[in-house]
This record gives structure tokens, sequence and C-alpha cells, in this order.
């Protein structure tokens, strides 16, 4: 998911730019992408760069043998799940929890039944996910990724769920679909896969209505999603422009948090500095003190570009446990 060149090859179908495709799981062989004025908005999956192959090979133990030996282990170890249908023959998939992972293979089976566990478990959410039957959150336009990467290459998703979100429009739940739709696609993207993400809320302008949407049933299905069921490396979760009354939204999540996670939450406020010190200006547009000059991408434009991959959202919906 970036910004790139037009330059770049690319041929053009109806006004729309399409991309050779090789890591999808559905048959679509040509990648949709958005045209931006002289930008063109597509996901990123081509080969990591080689800053990403240095994280690869530092951080997660990825060399041509690992990779190998581990895809094979990976293979069979799931020869097990006979309840569990999945993309058999696509490396590319199994790479996807090898990496967050670390290449250990074991660990990478349990994360994918804890992903299709996840799912089942929460089916009312999952169940016929695709960006065409959720415009409303996008239209919205309180959910979405920026167009660069931060410093450390990862992806910024940034939801804005103060002066933003009307909530009698838009539920927690359709907020939870559109992030699950946002880090399906950057499962998908090699860079993503090593470098990870980091996750941006803004919460300025927090009501006390607003406040009253969060039950502890929805903190708990977010902190499992995170802490157990997503197959990509969130880094970091920044807190900015909160009230004083996101504590009482905080105290929901708080029990479920393990160390782990709980370490990789920072609270910022309005103090710039504070965030600058995980977040580099020359990432952040002026809204977060940054040097920015890219336009935001709204959600509305994401939507263009997700409708395009309906049906590999379709695809990754026909992968899961078998119904009972």
């Amino acid at each position: 998911m970036a910004l790139i060149s037009a330059e770049l090859p690319v041929t053009h179908l109806n006004g729309v730019a399409t991309f050779g495709i090789p890591t999808m799981l559905s048959e679509v062989t040509e990648l949709p992408a958005v045209q931006l004025g002289e930008y063109t908005l597509q996901f990123e999956l081509g080969e990591p760069t080689e800053r990403a192959k240095e994280v690869a090979l530092r951080e997660l133990r990825e060399t041509p043998e690992n990779k190998e030996a581990a895809t094979n282990e990976l293979r069979q170890l799931l020869e097990a799940e006979t309840d569990l249908l999945y993309p058999k023959d696509n490396d590319e998939w199994l790479v996807r929890f090898l990496r967050p992972c670390k290449y250990y293979p074991e660990s990478a089976r349990d994360l994918i039944k804890r992903y299709y566990a996840f799912k089942q478990k929460h089916a009312n959410v999952y169940d016929g996910l695709t960006p065409s039957k959720e415009a409303n959150i996008f239209e919205h336009n309180i959910l979405t990724v920026f167009p660069n990467r931060d410093q450390c290459g990862r992806r910024i998703l940034l939801l804005e769920l103060g002066k933003r979100w009307k909530h009698k429009q838009v539920t927690l739940d359709e907020v939870f679909k559109g992030a699950v739709l946002f880090l399906e696609a950057a499962m998908l993207e090699p860079e993503t896969q090593i470098c990870g993400a980091i996750v941006i809320f803004d919460m300025d302008g927090l009501s006390l209505q607003q406040t009253w949407q969060f039950t502890p049933p929805f903190a708990k299905r977010i902190v499992d999603w995170l802490q157990d069921s997503v197959p990509l490396r969130v880094k970091a979760i920044h807190i900015v422009n909160q009230p004083k009354i996101f504590n009482v939204v905080f105290a929901l999540f708080k029990p479920f948090l393990r160390e782990k996670l709980r370490s990789r939450i920072y609270f910022h406020g309005n103090d710039r500095d504070s965030l600058h010190k995980h977040i580099s200006p020359k990432c952040l547009p002026a809204t977060y003190g940054g040097d920015l000059e890219l336009k935001r991408v709204d959600g509305s434009q994401w939507y263009e570009l997700l409708l395009l991959c309906d049906k590999e959202y379709v695809a990754i919906n026909s992968y899961g446990y078998k119904k009972k």
C-alpha cells in the first residue's frame, strides 16, 4: 500500500492502473491501483528493500536455508490439521505466518490455528467480510493508512475516534472491520511482514457518549486479536490528543493486556516531542508536528483501491475451519 511515482511501468484499464501480481490468493492476475494526481496508490508486493532484508536477517532469522526448511516443516505440520482449509501449495502464504514467528514452524502453526479460531469465534464479524460490504466506515474517513512508511519501514495506520467519529452512524464493529481489511492487505506486503506496522489512535474530541460505546467484550476482542491472532508485527500503539475521559476507555482494555503489548502502548497527549521520539517528524504530517508534505490519503480513496481487490478478500474468506 503505497504512493509511487506514476512513471513506473503501469498499464491502464478504464482509467484504473494495473500491475502484474504473483502473490494473491485469488485468481486476480493484475493488481488494481488508483491514480491520485501524479501518484499511483497501490500495494507493495514486490521484493523487500535491502534495508528490510537486513531486518529480516537480523530480527527474523530469515535466510534462504531457514526459509526453505521452515516452509517445508510448516507444511508438514499443517497436514495434521485435517479440519482446516488453507492454501496448501502457496509458499508465500506460509511465509506470512513464519515471518512474525521468526521462522519457528511450530509457532507459525499455532499462530495459524489462533488466526482461524479467532475468525470462527467472531464469525458475526468475519463471515463474508469484503470491502464492498463496508463502504460506510471508509466514507466517514476516520480510518486511513499513511501513504508513506515510518523511519523503520513500518506501515502507519491512523484511527481518529474523536471529532471525526459520528458514533450513531458508525459502530465500533464497523471500525474493527475496517481495521481488519487494512491489516489483511498489509499482510500481503513482504516489506510489512518484515518491518511490521504501528497504529496511531487520535482521540481528539472524544466525548462521554462515545466512551459509552466501548464495552468489556469489545475490549477483550481487540486485545485478543492484537495479542494472539494477527499474523503481523504490531510494533507500537500511539495514543495522541486524548482527553482525561480516555482513561475510562483504557480501563476496559487494561485487564486483558499482557506485558508485551502493554509495553508497546505509548500515551502522548498533545506532546509532539514525545511522539517524535518514536516516529520521525519526516514521516508525519503537520497535524502531528511533522514535515511530511504528502497529502493525506482519505478513507474513500483507500476504499476505491480495496474495492478493486474484493475478489482477494473472497479468497481469504474461503479458508478456515470447516463449519460443523
